[in-house]
């Protein structure tokens, strides 16, 4: 690997996979503070412990805990009290955002032949929690309300590509209710794709081929979803905007500004359910019409057809549309030095039933690190710059919390906010991370010196051995990290190089990096067992203690790294940003799409030149950078602390750097999401689209002008992102003569 960062001399001795070697560089540190920072992760990752997960995660999952209820309420005060105790100033911030529940829901085939589906989850004497009281019932938040009929129409996942193999077999949905399986693209994104060709009704299941029997034995007996599993889930239009529908760019206080409904822009457009494959099968099987392509047949016994009809079905949904309050909980740790510089690590604690898995696999991680922090602070240590940790509400929805606050406070954070680490579920498998690829030597730097307890080697190995093993795929065309996610999604162009993915939507990360600017990471493990049972009444304790994480190894590895992402962010006396990786990989994204464009005579000819302009001088600004920061490695920490006043503003330029790559006017036709390289894909959903203003005029709707203008725009950002480190260098080298 090139390398980017001095060499160490006089190095102290680790354990990494076992075996003692010379202490690594850190990037952002000189030499001789490597003792003292090697020490204190030692120290915060000695804290983390199974037993302690393991004991959180049964109290935070023990009830059905959505959000808007006192049982969400509960769980944010428990956590608060956590935070407290371990010397953490802490407080629950209230928000409020639009929460339908549902009143009615009512799913009957009339033709040919009659079904009413069950639409409800059995309780299973194996798992105590799966008849808990107060479940939530099986729906699609932001469904519209509804009383439709309507011949039924197989539309395999409901994306763009499968209406054009309708197209090609002459079904219409117009006027129709189709069915779409779970998967191929975010659940939001199917009654939005089906309300475009004319449906008036969308229901959504999980093929068992996807999730349940076919893939290996069901829960209980395996991991896998059982015929009346059903995924609840939000079908907002977050694309458009994630958050409080009635509030999209401000913070949804009591008192405060809301959007008439008539406004409102996310709401799915039409009545939208979810259901089993146990509710799936009568009606996939009474369809008539072509027989449906190979690649779009699941498991259930029977042959797919694509209809539409003879099947028939009556579909009748009712909300109780109703304002409810959301809980999030705030630690904050004053920074020594630099208070005014804030890292951020945050992850959900609202599930839609009793989220064992998702979010509290995660949250407990997150508790983990800070009770570590907050021992490290009782040691008499302070970190240099803000430790704010967050536990948010109403994720599940529509990243409810995490938007509101990074609204109410967003002058404060594109001011002050250093970085934000995420995370959500975790279990055991390999390190996945993506965000920002300004800090992607610092993911390979912390993957790099996190050992893994089960294989004997740092995960950064254990993970570039996996990736040997497996075909390496496109970065941009695999999920990104969050819901429904694996942790493939940072395949490496060779063996031996460590690439993250970068970051759509789906989790909490969203307001951070898309709408403020934030530089981000989400980080979690995962990829090494197989689970179905995900936004189920099964997600619950003891199908995680069974299958995900049992002796919670991989929560405590969890715990462990963001604790020590946190230390290394937080006190590195200057901020360890590198922008050659960034560089290279947004040259990437370009070829990609100037290959793409050629290949379409809607879009051949495109012109990116002035995008590789900007990137040439990205290049030299960041050899200049390197350059500059290479003098740090031959001071003496001594040196480098009387300097720190000198060095902050510098640090102020590098944070700032992501913020360059935004535009206040925001995607076309979308635009809260303000950053110009990474963003959810308008039909992706969860998926991202780098460059999206561009690739999205090649991929999706070609225009050859909309795809010159938005290349336009990104060679400005990125003209603006090189000019900021190039300054970033100039400072940065009068500040180490």
């Amino acid at each position: 690997m090139t390398r980017h960062w001095p060499l160490v001399a006089g190095a102290v001795a680790v354990l990494v996979g076992g075996s003692a070697r010379a202490q690594q560089p850190i990037r952002g540190f000189p030499a001789d503070a490597l003792a003292t920072q090697v020490k204190n992760e030692q120290f915060v990752r000695s804290v983390p412990n199974a037993d302690t997960l393991r004991t959180q995660m049964r109290i935070l999952s023990e009830d059905p805990h959505e959000a808007g209820t006192d049982r969400s309420r509960h769980v944010a005060e428990l956590i608060l009290a956590r935070f407290r105790s371990y010397g953490l100033p802490a407080r629950i911030e209230r928000f409020e955002a639009l929460m339908p529940r549902p009143v009615t829901r009512s799913l009957t085939l009339v033709a040919p032949d009659t079904f009413t589906a069950t639409l409800k989850e059995p309780a299973l004497p194996e798992d105590k929690d799966s008849g808990d009281a107060d479940q939530l019932p099986t729906a699609n938040f932001y469904s519209p309300d509804g009383d439709v009929t309507g011949d039924v129409v197989f539309v395999n996942y409901g994306v763009p590509a499968d209406y054009k193999v309708l197209d090609s077999l002459g079904i219409s949905v117009k006027g129709k209710i189709v069915i779409a399986k779970y998967g191929g693209s975010w659940r939001g994104i199917k009654p939005k794709v089906a309300a475009e060709h004319g449906a008036i009704g969308c229901l959504i299941y999980s093929d068992p081929k996807d999730d349940g029997y076919w893939v290996d034995d069901i829960y209980p007996k395996g991991p896998m979803r059982p015929w009346q599993g059903v995924q609840r889930g939000s079908v907002m239009d977050m694309p458009t905007y994630p958050g409080d529908p009635q509030s999209p760019g401000w913070a949804s206080e009591a008192g405060a500004r809301k959007l008439p409904m008539s406004e409102v822009k996310t709401i799915a457009p039409i009545p939208t359910l979810p259901i089993s494959y146990g509710d799936a099968l009568p009606i996939l099987r009474a369809l008539g019409g072509p027989v449906a392509p190979e690649s779009w047949r699941g498991a259930l016994p029977i042959t797919y057809h694509v209809g539409g009809g003879p099947a028939r079905v009556h579909l009748v949904l009712k909300f109780d549309w109703q304002v409810r309050p959301l809980y999030d909980v705030i630690a904050q740790i004053p920074g020594a030095r630099s208070p005014d510089q804030w890292v951020l690590y945050g992850n959900h604690h609202d599930a839609w039933v009793n989220g064992a898995h998702d979010p509290i696999s995660g949250q407990v991680a997150l508790n983990e690190a800070a009770r570590a922090i907050g021992k490290l602070l009782k040691t008499g240590w302070k970190p240099a710059r803000t430790i704010i940790f967050a536990a948010w509400d109403g994720e599940e929805w529509g990243l409810l919390g995490s938007t509101e606050w990074a609204e109410k406070h967003a002058d404060e954070l594109s001011k002050s906010a250093v970085a934000y680490f995420g995370s959500d579920t975790n279990e055991q498998g390999w390190i996945g991370i993506s965000g920002s690829h300004s800090l992607e030597e610092f993911a390979r730097q912390l993957a790099r010196d996190i050992p893994d307890p089960k294989r004997g080697k740092s995960v950064l190995a254990a993970v570039l051995e996996r990736r040997g093993a497996r075909r390496p795929q496109p970065r941009d065309t695999v999920t990104a990290a969050g819901h429904g996610a694996t942790n493939d999604h940072v395949a490496a162009p060779a063996d031996t190089a460590y690439t993250i993915g970068a970051l759509g939507s789906g989790s909490d990360y969203t307001a951070y990096i898309d709408h403020l600017g934030i530089a981000s990471l989400n980080i979690s493990y995962g990829g090494g067992a197989r689970s179905g049972i995900y936004h189920s009444a099964y997600d619950s304790f003891d199908f995680f203690t069974r299958f995900l994480d049992p002796d919670f190894t991989y929560g405590v590895l969890e715990a462990q790294t963001l604790g020590t992402a946190i230390l290394r962010m937080a006190d590195a006396p200057i901020l360890p940003f590198e922008f050659g990786h960034a560089a290279r990989t947004y040259r990437r994204y370009a070829n990609e799409i100037e290959r793409e464009a050629n290949r379409n005579p809607a879009t051949k000819g495109l012109d990116l030149s002035d995008v590789y302009a900007a990137l040439d001088q990205l290049d030299a600004a960041a050899a200049h950078y390197e350059r500059a920061l290479a003098p740090l490695d031959r001071m003496s920490a001594a040196d480098v602390r009387r300097r720190w006043k000198a060095l902050a503003p510098i640090n102020q330029m590098l944070y700032g750097t992501e913020r360059a790559l935004t535009d206040a006017r925001g995607l076309e036709h979308r635009e809260w999401f303000k950053h110009l390289l990474y963003a959810p894909g308008f039909y992706t959903g969860y998926g991202v689209k780098t460059m999206p203003g561009i690739r999205e005029a090649v991929e999706d709707v070609p225009n050859k002008d909309v795809a010159q203008r938005e290349a336009a725009r990104i060679a400005a950002a990125l003209h603006r992102y090189a000019g900021e480190v190039e300054k970033a260098a100039t400072a940065l080298e009068a500040a180490l003569r």
